[in-house]
């Protein structure tokens, strides 16, 4: 089975972000038990920092689920960025602007 790759915006990303964003763990109370259990790999090395940054090209591991850190098109809009993200985004307050 081949890693699948997600791409990011910017240039880095935090390892518990991407481990979500990459749907290998479902929330971040997840991602943040995994981590501190040992259960994530960075390029085949046992991570244990949350905050860790990760890279273009960094391979990350959650158990046999793995996934590579990619780069977004300049013209490529479907990927979630966790920091800017509206939790209250009221789509009936945009629909007729």
């Amino acid at each position: 089975m081949s890693d699948i790759e997600v791409p990011i915006s910017g240039e880095s990303i935090k390892l518990g972000q991407f481990i979500k964003l990459a749907s290998l763990v479902s929330t971040g109370g997840e991602a943040k038990a995994a981590i501190a259990e040992g259960e994530v790999t960075v390029n085949g090395e046992v991570d244990t920092r949350r905050g860790a940054t990760l890279h273009a090209g960094d391979k990350v591991c959650v158990g046999t689920m793995c996934a590579v850190v990619g780069v977004a098109d300049d013209d490529d809009d479907d990927y979630f960025d966790e920091a800017t993200a509206d939790d209250d985004f009221d789509p009936e307050k945009w629909r007729n602007l």
